[in-house]
């Protein structure tokens, strides 16, 4: 499971327009000057691809209310992307002599000059500023006024069946600010922004796994089902634990200790503590030592329906407890969002920034790169380069949709995972064997075929698509220089002779059908009783806190000195013994399990449905020697978390 910012896994779509993750900097495209407009400064990527002169509905209304935020540069923005690559980099005379969140602030922040001149420059608008933090002023006022400030027009455009406003022109700030505003949002309202209270809602209707199951890959063979590939196989496992993720990924004896992990997503699970110390004690887990896992939550929730507020819930689940499953011993931070939008989850990212709440972030949720826009990929990246210089290092699942063609009709990667500034966790099917030992790991990719009505055969054997690690090659962001030399030119020229990011760039275990057990209060079919059960889980979503919590194995080992912004040193080992060299065949033959499922979710009433899952088949991406754009360099090995100890 990947909740998704524009909607938690069983939601509907309705999030803020989504970044491109490479700000003006980074991208290589500065505030430029237009010629009809002398004394402004043009803000690029304000104005929506969507917003066409052939789907213009004409001028919205003067007196339409509207909301924005105008992100503020700070003192020294291309130090501040300069300074981050620096002390990320193993090859550097700057790497890790990281700041603390003070002198960051004080060294690339907003002056208290610019805060006062863009307060300024808004209010004589017309605008209420109705908020100012390290990284924002938060506007509200009417559409004449919105159009005064940022010099242009606000027109309704149609997009899909639905109608929106957007900049009919890209906006600009008066040339004396261009040194003060790194972009702004919100003038586009693509989708509506519900701004009223809401409840947190009780748990989603309960979810269970129907079983037979193996214990451990290939303990239980499913002798009465048709052979796949020409062999019986294996029922799929009732769910790994933390103790055999630890020795497939060589954690040895390190548990995290020293280390503050963090987590972000939106909402906050009303049971979390409750789970996750139920689960840790049913599954052998170090028991939650008191203040161990801390909360740090908005004062009110917003979005709640539209964003499927109790979908969320199961994610904050199985990060907190996959995060303290294989790193038992490392301080765990909850960061809740009020929403799924991307000014929400901004939020929640720069709490951990501002205050610095731990050195290793962990992020499962994301949306397709076509959803992208400038104006936020600008605000992302701040914040991002912020936590590099801190020490700070992201980590974000790379999709559960392979190349994205079968549920968006165009291949493309993820955001925010197609960022240069964070880490991009991709995916794999993971095969434990007797004892813990680790037999293998294919790239993420399922294909599915029924059992026939006669019990007999697989109907049109290996199946359909139905998920699988996101990957792929960026169509906006610039090849960083840590890929150079690693990723196939393949794959990074794929689009243009310069190169472009390409994604993921480290792996884990991922696939639902060799998944994590996770515990979770969830109601009840009566739906009224509410009650904790366990069942098995997977998605990026699971890889992410996976890696994060590796990490923080890995920083323990080097005597607990951050790693931060991680994917220099994570390249730097590339080809080395640090790696499992994940492939989509290493048996030679082809992979499935069986896997019987309540037809209902959560009990036999309604029938059992019994299906073959194929491993190994990410849609038009591939698991291959070297690097991929399913598991990037690889998943950890027994030498990686070793690698990091300074010697």
């Amino acid at each position: 499971m990947r909740s998704n910012r524009a909607k938690a896994r069983a939601g509907v779509s309705i999030a803020a327009t989504l970044p491109m993750l490479a700000g003006a900097l980074a991208l290589g495209i500065p505030a430029a000057h237009a010629a009809d407009h002398p004394l402004r400064d043009l803000l690029a990527g304000t104005r929506p691809a969507w917003a066409t002169a052939k789907a213009d509905k004409g001028a919205t209304s003067d007196g339409a209310r509207m909301s924005a935020r105008v992100y503020l540069r700070g003192r020294d923005a291309a130090g501040l992307a300069a300074y981050a690559k620096a002390v990320s980099d193993p090859a550097s005379a700057s790497y890790g002599k990281y700041l603390t969140a003070k002198k960051a602030q004080a060294r690339f922040g907003a002056t208290k000059a610019q805060v006062a001149a863009v307060t300024s420059w808004l209010t004589a608008a017309g605008l209420k500023v109705t908020g100012v933090t390290r990284h924002y002023v938060s506007v509200t006022g009417d559409v004449a006024a919105a159009e005064k400030a940022f010099g242009t027009q606000l027109h309704d455009f149609a997009k899909g069946a639905r109608t929106y406003r957007a900049p009919a022109g890209t906006a600009s700030v008066p040339a004396g600010l261009a040194d003060a505003v790194l972009t702004v949002t919100g003038l586009d309202n693509a989708p509506h922004m519900v701004t009223h209270d809401d409840q947190l809602p009780p748990p989603d209707t309960v979810f269970r796994n129907a079983g037979p199951f193996s214990s451990y890959y290939g303990s239980r063979t499913a002798s009465t089902l048709p052979d796949a590939y020409g062999t019986k196989i294996p029922y799929a496992v009732k769910g790994y634990t933390g103790k055999q993720l630890r020795a497939a990924y060589g954690a040895g004896k390190h548990t995290g200790k020293g280390v503050r992990v963090a987590i972000t997503d939106a909402y906050a699970s009303p049971t979390i503590a409750y789970d996750a110390g139920t689960y840790a004690k049913r599954n052998g887990d170090a028991a939650w030592k008191t203040g161990q896992l801390h909360q740090v939550l908005p004062k009110h929730y917003t979005n709640t329906k539209d964003c499927s507020a109790s979908g969320w819930y199961g994610e904050e689940t199985l990060d907190v407890e996959a995060v303290h499953a294989v790193a038992p011993a490392a301080d765990v931070t909850y960061v809740g969002a009020a929403s799924c939008t991307d000014a929400d989850l901004l939020d929640a990212l720069g709490k951990v920034v501002d205050n610095h709440l731990a050195d290793i972030v962990s992020n499962s949720w994301g949306e397709v790169e076509a959803a992208q826009t400038p104006d936020l990929a600008a605000a992302y990246d701040q914040v991002f380069q912020l936590g590099a210089v801190e020490g700070i290092g992201f980590y974000f699942s790379s999709g559960d949709d392979g190349d994205e063609v079968a549920s968006s009709g165009t291949k493309q990667v993820d955001s925010p995972a197609n960022s240069a500034w964070v880490t991009a966790v991709g995916g794999t099917s993971l095969a434990v064997g007797k004892g813990d030992q680790y037999l293998w790991e294919t790239g993420w990719g399922t294909e599915k075929a029924n059992l026939s009505a006669d019990g007999k055969s697989w109907t049109d054997f290996p199946g359909a698509f139905t998920s699988g690690a996101g990957g792929g090659t960026s169509k906006t962001v610039a090849e960083p220089g840590y890929q150079q030399g690693v990723v196939p030119d393949a794959l990074a020229k794929a689009d243009n002779a310069a190169g472009n990011r390409v994604v993921p760039d480290i792996a884990a275990i991922a696939d639902p059908n060799t998944g994590f057990l996770v515990g979770q209060t969830q109601t009840q079919p009566d739906g009224k009783t509410q009650a904790y059960s366990e069942y098995r889980i997977g998605g990026t979503s699971l890889a992410a806190p996976t890696i994060a919590a590796i990490q923080a194995l890995a920083q323990e080992a080097r005597g607990g000195t951050p790693i931060g912004f991680a994917n220099p040193a994570i390249y730097a080992k590339a080809g080395s013994k640090a790696y499992h060299d994940v492939t989509d065949n290493p048996t030679g033959s082809g992979l499935a399990v069986a896997r019987v499922d309540f037809v209902n979710g959560y009990d036999a009433t309604d029938g059992l449905a019994t299906s073959v899952r194929g491993l190994g088949k990410d849609s038009s991406l591939a698991a291959v020697k070297g690097y991929d754009d399913v598991t990037g360099v690889g998943t950890p090995a027994s030498g990686y978390v070793e690698s990091y100890r300074r010697r």
